[in-house]
């Protein structure tokens, strides 16, 4: 919070109130002249209104910002076969990989490490000097359901083409056919498997949605099987704590849906049948001690992502437990925007990431 400093005209009259009389007048005001929508308990309903796309964003952002409703309205729900969520998220990801390639060139190739299938992703150019001794592990997004191959590459390749550094996009297993803790387990391995051509201290990893989230899980499990940790984490719409807070209630209604009942939760994603919110292993936000532990970390998201809440607040735990925590909030972006390579604010996000794990590896 910033303190602000009020100049006082001359003659008036100066008076001190305690803080708590200054909480009841302000209550008391409140009492007063509440609106109508607001309840006891703090919650809050609004009527209907026409909210205007944020005045910040680009030109470009507003024009795929209807497309991203537009496709987002033929998304399977979470209760479609597996198989059809498959195949309408990899279509997706598919044309959006042909466009980034494009844009940013580079070359792919599949490497299995320790059992696990990888995407391998260098750049066209070649890798730069700096990061020959330097790699990034991407854990892609998709709700722990879907996102292997397509959405890896559409996470992987602008960094690595203008990072000139070396992706490998770890292929974990996802549900249904898989529950926790199986994708950590085939990070762990991917992890330590490069540990032997690294140190720790110049491997990176990063994901978004639910990659962000198994990003965090991934480090509680290296951190407690006494590994070393990497040199830097990204945990991009989705982080080390558990979904919650206004944007998972404000985010759908600035996408033009009506506002949810309540955040996702574990027992809505098949992987995590089973799995306790409160385990650490799942959301390491319940370990101060573990958060301590973490490296330094880059957290993104944006205000109609309906994570927002849960990436600030993971922030302020990991500064709270001494954490390098870097935050970016972009305006009037959505959950995933930089998925779509044609936005001004998706080239800000791709040169915060490239800058971070620049700074941050090998140190």
């Amino acid at each position: 919070m910033r303190a602000t400093r009020h100049a006082h005209p001359a003659g008036t009259r100066r008076f001190r109130a305690s803080p708590l009389a200054m909480a009841l007048l302000c209550t008391t005001a409140f009492a007063q002249h509440a609106p109508s929508g607001v309840r006891a308990d703090g919650s809050v309903t609004t009527p209907a209104a026409a909210i205007p796309y944020s005045a910040y964003a680009s030109p470009q952002a507003r024009a795929l910002f209807l497309q991203m409703i537009a496709e987002g309205s033929k998304a399977p729900p979470l209760s479609a076969p597996i198989a059809q969520s498959r195949d309408f998220y990899d279509r997706l990801n598919s044309a959006r990989a042909a466009r980034m390639e494009k844009l940013y060139p580079v070359t792919t190739h599949r490497e299995t490490m320790n059992g696990v299938s990888t995407d391998v992703v260098l750049p066209a150019q070649g890798i730069a000097a700096r990061n020959r001794h330097r790699v990034l592990v991407n854990l892609h997004g998709g709700a722990f359901l879907w996102g292997a191959r397509s959405g890896a590459l559409v996470e992987s390749i602008p960094i690595a083409s203008l990072g000139r550094i070396k992706v490998i996009s770890v292929d974990y297993r996802q549900g249904p056919e898989h529950v926790f803790p199986a994708a950590s387990e085939d990070v762990e391995a991917v992890y330590r498997a490069l540990l032997k051509q690294y140190p720790a201290k110049n491997i990176g990893i990063y994901g978004c949605s639910a990659g962000g989230v198994l990003t965090g899980e991934a480090v509680a499990r290296i951190i407690t099987k006494e590994l070393p940790v990497p040199g830097a984490i990204g945990t991009f719409c989705g982080s080390v704590s558990e979904l919650a807070g206004d944007s998972t209630y404000i985010a759908p209604m600035l996408n033009g849906a009506p506002s949810s009942t309540g955040p996702l939760k574990l027992a809505d994603l098949p992987y995590f049948k089973g799995a306790s919110a409160s385990d650490p292993l799942v959301f390491p936000a319940n370990s101060p001690a573990l958060l301590a532990k973490f490296p330094p970390t880059l957290l993104i998201t944006g205000t109609r992502d309906f994570t927002m809440s849960a990436v600030l607040h993971s922030q302020a735990l990991l500064a709270a437990a001494g954490v390098d925590a870097e935050l970016h909030v972009w305006d009037g972006m959505w959950h995933s925007f930089f998925s779509d390579p044609e936005m001004p604010e998706s080239r800000e996000a791709y040169a915060v990431m490239v800058s971070f794990f620049d700074r941050r590896l090998g140190h």
